[in-house]
């Protein structure tokens, strides 16, 4: 079954380049030009990923990320945010409203479509097939799939990253430097900061075993096991 993808902008020759593009590669496209249609739209089609302009006309895109992301119905599809400003304010604002990636105009549809299969799981080489157990967290790194007490975690695809590299670090510390180039790359302008907006978004995501990520202050971050049995 194709997979279908929801593009939203104001901009009709953006629309007319995601849906070549992204027809070209095989999904299904549909359309959104504002945010009330892009939210009729995701509720009604439950497409596997949204492409959501920041700048909308009326309702704001970040207003209709928070708004998607409140509703149980369309709160799991993955949003990319796309926009022309490209500030690290805009991206760190995004990421902790929930995008699960964001993408600056001007981009290239290769780019595009390279982070796209990314967040819809469509893996090129994997860092190894082992899985990754570390007391009652599992990480298959094939499957790309993570579990907590047996209980999938739903991941972005660079908390994914996030998550495996530290769990496979034997308690090293990672600096934030390396966990950016590691489980940052096809993101574009990534900052310190940006990777500190993933942290905080995993480490939510890991409820009462958030310990197990500890934060070296100024350095980056380490893994404790120890903090899996909270």
């Amino acid at each position: 079954m194709r997979r279908k993808i929801l593009a939203v902008d104001d901009e009709k020759d953006i629309l007319r380049l995601l849906e070549h593009n992204l027809g070209k590669a095989g999904y299904d496209v549909v359309s959104a030009e504002d945010g009330p249609e892009a939210i009729d739209l995701a509720k009604r089609e439950l497409p596997d990923l949204i492409i959501l302009d920041a700048m909308l006309p009326n309702v704001e895109g970040t207003e209709v990320l928070k708004t998607l992301k409140k509703d149980r119905v369309t709160d799991r599809i993955p949003v990319m945010m796309l926009t022309a400003k490209g500030e690290e304010l805009d991206r760190v604002v995004g990421l902790e409203l929930g995008a699960d990636d964001y993408i600056v105009k001007p981009f290239s549809p290769k780019e595009l479509l390279l982070r796209v299969n990314v967040l819809l799981g469509k893996k090129g080489r994997g860092a190894g097939t082992d899985v990754i157990k570390a007391g009652v967290l599992a990480i298959d790194p094939a499957k790309f799939r993570a579990t907590l007490n047996g209980k999938p975690l739903e991941l972005t695809s660079t908390e994914f990253r996030l998550l495996s590299e530290l769990a496979s670090s034997g308690g090293r510390l990672l600096g934030r430097e390396y966990l950016m180039k590691k489980a940052c790359s096809g993101e574009s302008h990534t900052t310190l900061r940006t990777i500190d907006a993933h942290v905080r978004r995993l480490r939510m995501k890991l409820g009462a075993h958030c310990g197990c990520i500890e934060t070296v202050r100024g350095l980056g971050y380490r893994f404790s096991i120890d903090g899996l049995k909270g």
